[in-house]
């Protein structure tokens, strides 16, 4: 690997894990605040908006400069949304402004890699990018879970600056204070990251251009029979596993009597198993062969069901282990098939827009719809067999499709050999 694409590593690294310590920091201001439940799937509902709105932007401005200057441009959007909350904005609301920087942020991201590497090294980078983001989840979560805790947060508040007077005095200013410093270190790394002399395309200020040029991109990769499939896998894994965070917490403290810093390393947990996946992935999977990972995705939906079941630390560890590994193994192939089509069908960065459009889109969709559960009262344990199936179903419908496109293109290979006979 050019030594670039280490450069990039440790800037995903930082940014993501600066974003999941915020998350817990800003759950954790919402208790405080004394807020309904149901506001903590809001902070991700509010943060993904932007990926969604923002679609037909993000991917031309990613096109339009380096791809390392966009990544630092929208590094200061998530610093300031992260000392809007400090100052005392409403965390949803700060937390929206993160979601703006992180939606500009991922299309340079993963578009640089095509840019920077061979195809034939992409499921091996997505391996790297995924794991390392996976090792970012858990080391995010556990940090935020770890500076709301009373001890640990007392011991930071007694350090005092010699001479200097600071005016922070709770647990939630000093977690924001330590969470701004990581996302600055992102930044650091954002100036090094090389430019891989692609050619840049003028970022147009025609809303209705860019909107035709979009829509344009996101038939075209609905369209490709890979792309689809490659598309709908990881659109689903990604709704799946933002739900999945927030359904942990509540199963942590429902079924195991674990308050918010506890519930946070279980989420680091789950990360372990994805971190594991997506490394065997990398070593076992080519990109020929990235489409066999489908069933994976199936028994990851009926495994999550088994959470119903665990009633300690014993069970619920080695569970969540493994539903994380069913997950990285199946999306990091997936994921590099859709870059290297997207790729070929359009630019990086507009791939990657239509990429996050559909996931955030249904991160939208899922997480409203377990607000809703939640609003309602549902039992948590309701929620987790409902969410099993709905995985489990959705990702068989995706294997469906894709023998039915098997079959097509069977089928009219077979129809050229009589025709050329």
């Amino acid at each position: 690997m050019p030594f670039g694409f280490y450069i990039i590593m440790a800037a995903q690294f930082f940014s993501a894990l600066a974003d999941n310590a915020l998350l817990i920091a800003a759950i954790f201001a919402l208790h405080e605040m004394q807020s309904p439940l149901w506001f903590d799937p809001m902070l991700k509902l509010l943060f993904t908006v932007s990926y969604v709105i923002l679609a037909g932007f993000v991917g031309a401005f990613a096109d339009s400069m380096p791809k390392g200057k966009v990544m630092l441009i929208s590094n200061t959007i998530k610093i300031a949304g992260c000392l809007m909350i400090f100052l005392g904005a409403h965390p949803l609301l700060g937390y929206a402004v993160v979601g703006l920087g992180a939606a500009t942020y991922s299309p340079a991201k993963y578009g640089i890699l095509t840019e920077l590497l061979p195809h034939r090294l992409l499921v091996v980078a997505n391996g790297w990018i995924e794991g390392l983001t996976v090792l970012a989840i858990i080391l995010g979560t556990v940090a935020g879970g770890a500076m709301i805790n009373p001890h640990i947060a007392s011991a930071l508040l007694s350090f005092d600056m010699p001479v200097i007077e600071t005016p922070i005095d709770s647990i939630l200013e000093v977690s924001l204070i330590i969470i701004t410093g990581i996302y600055l270190l992102a930044a650091l790394f954002n100036l090094y990251i090389p430019d891989t002399k692609v050619d840049h395309v003028p970022l147009s200020l025609k809303p209705a251009h860019l909107f035709h040029e979009f829509n344009h991109c996101l038939k075209l990769l609905w369209r490709d029979k890979l792309g689809q499939i490659s598309l709908a896998t990881t659109t689903l894994f990604w709704g799946a596993g933002a739900t999945l965070q927030f359904i942990v917490i509540r199963w942590a403290a429902d079924a195991l009597g674990y308050d918010l810093g506890k519930a946070s390393m279980l989420q680091g947990v789950t990360a372990i198993g994805v971190a594991v996946g997506a490394a065997m992935a990398a070593r076992m999977i080519t990109l020929r062969k990235s489409v066999r990972v489908i069933p994976m995705g199936i028994a990851m939906g009926f495994v999550v069901m088994l959470m119903n079941f665990a009633t300690n630390l014993w069970t619920a560890v080695p569970l969540l282990i493994l539903i994380g590994a069913l997950s990285g193994f199946f999306v990091v192939p997936m994921n590099a098939l859709l870059q290297h089509r997207g790729h070929i069908l359009m630019g990086a960065g507009h791939s990657i827009a239509v990429q996050n459009f559909n996931e955030n889109l249904a991160i939208l969709v899922m997480t409203g719809l377990y607000a809703v559960l939640i609003w309602a009262d549902c039992s948590i344990y309701t929620v987790i067999v409902s969410f099993g199936l709905f995985v489990a179903g959705a990702m068989y419908l995706v294997k469906r499709r894709f023998e039915a496109n098997q079959r097509i293109r069977d089928d009219a290979s077979h129809l050229d050999d009589c025709t050329s006979h």
